[in-house]
């Protein structure tokens, strides 16, 4: 129930709802109390609410749990960061460097808590430092993603750089202060409203010359105040540069839809060749490596799949990327991987980085591309490992042992002899007479079952089988068995002496010769039974058993419906229906 739960805590922190994801956490955390990675996750979660105060208190939790944990500390440092703590944040990091010294998000939140601390320190003592120093800290990001008004700026390369910048150095404010969107992001980190316009109302605004008129389309007149002078129209090449750059990468879109289409039509040589042009293009939008890898795998050229993947993988943590791409470029190499994996011993590495795009995202195919990977190399491990030879010789090194009546080391060796050949009933026989000797019933027969299942015609997988109901005292049980197996060997005489036995133990208890403890142990053993529960709780067969006591009659009309006769003999034999 606690996986459950976490497993909707993830699925809504993945969607983006952090609420839910707070309260899935919060349930999993109240079924398993002293699981470290549910406060890890929770405080994830409380981070991206901003509430950095339950985030921490969850990484604190975190690590006290899982001391020696890595992921901890990265949690402890964010929360601290949220906090504007630069100095506990610098000292978690560090904790947890200490653990993982590879750590690449460790290192990167050390980086950013280092630099934060220092930007702090500056506004406190340096003259001139800009007043929104603060605002453009490590938890900028979250801030930004956050809130309605800003969220679609991170899909924006230049913006993302224009504040990439910002964060460097943010007295390079007032190089910005005509970008619109700068003033809502603002507005955004410091918790203020400035009046912006909507994206509908965000046109080009027109030049001074042009103030006087209106433009096209009977949109809204923009006018200088009457007592300001109009300047001379003047070119900006700050706005010249960027309108070239919008065109570029309106113009590397356009190669991107026209590979779309040729990949769609399986052309992939043209498709290939779009994508590439996008490329060089822009350089800032990840998607057009992933599309060629898409391309690349379809014509089985996995190396050059792999180099893109990882191209677009090292590029859009430089962009701060959004994490849905990076884990599709990271879903996509291991994909390629699995393609070129030959031996169990390769999937190790697609499996590996399945497990990456997963942290990334919680894609639900990329999850199911993970389990087809660890199956595959399961199933190619055991293919590796098959060897009937050496399974007929383990299994003889177990009938040596056994006869010697050492019988552990005869299941360890009758162990090896079905991890090298697993179809082979007469080992599983074997085992589950060892297991018979040992008194380990259920196992014994999973395995006489499985014996059987294998080899239906195979006598001894019956006698096993039997013999083990038989010292469970299920007789009747024990007597269909017995009679299942004389239908594939009739005269098999281990068979005939089984359903003697049996028939013997029910008669037995039919005729009440049972000692009041056998009757009860009996009983007992008998209300366990499904197939007695059943019976016990059908509404035809209570009312057959109350006109046994009270309506002989009326019984004696039910006794010559078969499968009420069958169901009654059956409750006989379980000493839950005694015949005097």
């Amino acid at each position: 129930m606690a996986d459950e739960a976490k497993a909707k805590g993830n699925a809504a922190f993945s969607a983006g709802n952090y609420t839910d994801a707070v309260s899935h956490f919060t349930e999993a955390i109240n079924l398993a109390p002293t699981n470290h990675v549910l406060y890890s996750n929770r405080s994830a979660a409380f981070a991206s609410l901003g509430n950095f105060s339950e985030a921490l208190s969850d990484a604190q939790k975190t690590v006290e749990l899982k001391p020696d944990w890595s992921k901890g500390y990265s949690r402890l440092g964010a929360a601290h960061m949220g906090l504007h703590n630069y100095e506990d944040a610098v000292s978690a990091y560090k904790k947890g460097l200490e653990i993982d010294p590879s750590n690449e998000a460790l290192k990167s939140g050390l980086s950013d808590a280092e630099g934060a601390s220092v930007r702090a320190s500056r506004s406190r003592t340096v003259p001139g430092a800009s007043p929104f120093g603060d605002a453009f800290g490590p938890e900028m990001w979250v801030r930004l993603a956050n809130d309605p008004t800003t969220r679609g700026f991170l899909q924006q390369p230049d913006f993302v750089k224009m504040m990439q910048d910002l964060q460097k150095n943010p007295n390079n404010l007032n190089l910005y202060l005509k970008d619109q969107r700068l003033m809502q992001a603002l507005g955004a980190l410091l918790n203020l409203k400035f009046q912006t316009r909507s994206p509908e109302e965000d046109a080009e605004m027109p030049s001074a010359a042009d103030s006087s008129s209106s433009t096209a389309g009977g949109s809204t007149e923009w006018k200088k105040p009457e007592h300001e002078p109009v300047p001379e129209p003047e070119t900006d090449p700050m706005e010249t540069q960027e309108k070239e750059k919008k065109e570029i990468k309106a113009q590397a879109q356009k190669e991107k839809e026209n590979g779309n289409a040729a990949y769609k039509k399986k052309d992939f040589e043209t498709a290939i060749q779009h994508y590439s042009k996008a490329i060089d293009l822009d350089d800032e939008d990840i998607s057009f490596l992933t599309n060629r890898a898409a391309v690349y795998l379809e014509m089985g050229k996995y190396e050059d799949c792999i180099k893109d993947c990882d191209k677009a993988v090292e590029r859009g943590r430089e962009l701060r990327s959004d994490f849905k791409m990076v884990a599709r470029a990271l879903t996509r190499k291991g994909t390629a991987l699995v393609k070129m994996s030959k031996t169990s011993k390769d999937f190790d590495s697609a499996i590996e980085t399945f497990q990456k795009a997963l942290t990334e995202h919680r894609n639900p195919d990329t999850l199911k591309r993970l389990n087809d990977a660890e199956k595959a190399k399961k199933d190619l491990e055991q293919q590796e490992y098959f060897d009937p030879q050496i399974a007929d010789e383990e299994r003889e090194k177990g009938n040596q042992f056994f006869k010697e009546q050492k019988y552990p080391d005869a299941i360890m060796h009758y162990n090896e002899a079905i991890k090298r050949n697993p179809k082979d009933a007469k080992s599983y026989s074997n085992r589950a007479a060892c297991y018979t000797k040992l008194g380990a019933m259920p196992e014994g027969l999973k395995d006489a079952e499985k014996c059987i299942e294998l080899d239906p015609t195979f006598s001894k997988g019956y006698t096993r089988k039997g013999a083990i109901q038989f010292f469970m005292k299920e007789y009747q049980k024990a007597l269909e068995t017995y009679q299942e197996g004389l239908k594939h060997d009739p005269r098999n005489q281990e068979l005939l002496d089984g359903i003697k036995r049996c028939v013997e133990q029910i008669n037995k208890g039919s005729r009440g010769d049972l000692t009041p403890e056998e009757l009860k142990e009996r009983q007992a053993k008998g209300m366990q039974d499904p197939e007695i529960q059943n019976i016990l709780t059908d509404p035809v067969m209570r009312q057959v058993l109350v006109d046994f006591q009270e309506n002989p009659k009326a019984a004696q009309e039910h006794m010559k419906n078969p499968l009420v006769m069958d169901k009654i003999q059956k409750l006989i034999n379980a000493g839950i229906v005694q015949v005097k």
